[in-house]
């Protein structure tokens, strides 16, 4: 991926539009498919004020392929090209530095910086981003473990498995969650079950039953049982097997 794509780039592009293409990243990211009906609910919940169809995604889609931004088959789904990858990782990176400033240096808590983060990601100057980049210490992840692009786009990928993919007797470091939902992360949090905690997976009930594991942290080991719901959005790098 080039970095042609700069913060001044992004800034000139409709804000549904930026939108549009983040999520379709993040989606992809996630080894999601973009459907017209998912990018509706993600949009809908950046404009709670206004009512949004399926016909008004599919047509943002249909501009964003003819600015360049993406490929778009009708009923098969849309892909970013290079230069909506640019793009979205552009707003990414903004939006994923935000989140850890305010974690880091106004002690926001990580089930609020995604909101915050979302009203600011768009008005940042690129001057702005290089200048939190480094204060942060060139960050490569972000609170929730989500990778941070590089400048020119490219980021740093752990191999990680689901925490509800493991066998009895497995431990793992937890490496990244999913930041979509601000009350599942403060149980979470609650929980002690986030990235650089230790855990042991000792027992699965049968039947799609929970999972019984132990979280260690530097200050903490307890034994909690934890929901597939729950497991599936926690990932994980395996220390043992």
């Amino acid at each position: 991926m080039t970095g042609e794509t700069t913060a001044e780039d992004v800034r000139r592009l409709p804000t549904r539009a930026v939108d549009c293409l983040k999520y379709i990243y993040k989606l992809r990211e996630r080894g999601e498919r973009v459907t017209t009906s998912a990018m509706r609910e993600r949009l809908q919940a950046q404009e709670p004020d206004g009512q949004l169809s399926d016909a008004t995604v599919t047509q943002l889609f249909k501009w964003l392929a003819e600015q360049g931004y993406a490929d778009h088959t009708p009923y098969r789904g849309v892909e970013l090209t290079p230069k909506g990858a640019a793009a979205a990782a552009e707003l990414v990176r903004h939006h994923r530095l935000l989140e850890l400033y305010l974690v880091r240096h106004l002690g926001d808590s990580w089930d609020e910086v995604d909101a915050e983060a979302e009203r600011l990601e768009h008005a940042i100057s690129e001057n702005f981003e290089d200048r939190l980049d480094a204060l942060l210490g060139h960050p490569t992840e972000d609170p929730h473990g989500d990778p941070i692009p590089s400048k020119t786009g490219e980021v740093l990928l752990t191999h990680t498995q689901r925490l509800s993919d493991l066998e009895p007797g497995d431990e793992a470091i937890v490496r990244r969650v999913s930041d979509d939902n601000a009350e599942m992360l403060r149980y979470l949090a609650s929980l002690q079950l986030v990235p650089g905690a230790r855990v042991t997976l000792l027992e699965r009930a049968p039947f799609g039953g929970p999972l019984r594991l132990r979280i260690e942290n530097a200050d903490s080991a307890d034994e909690h049982a934890v929901g597939s719901e729950l497991a599936n959005v926690v990932q994980v790098v395996v220390a043992t097997r």
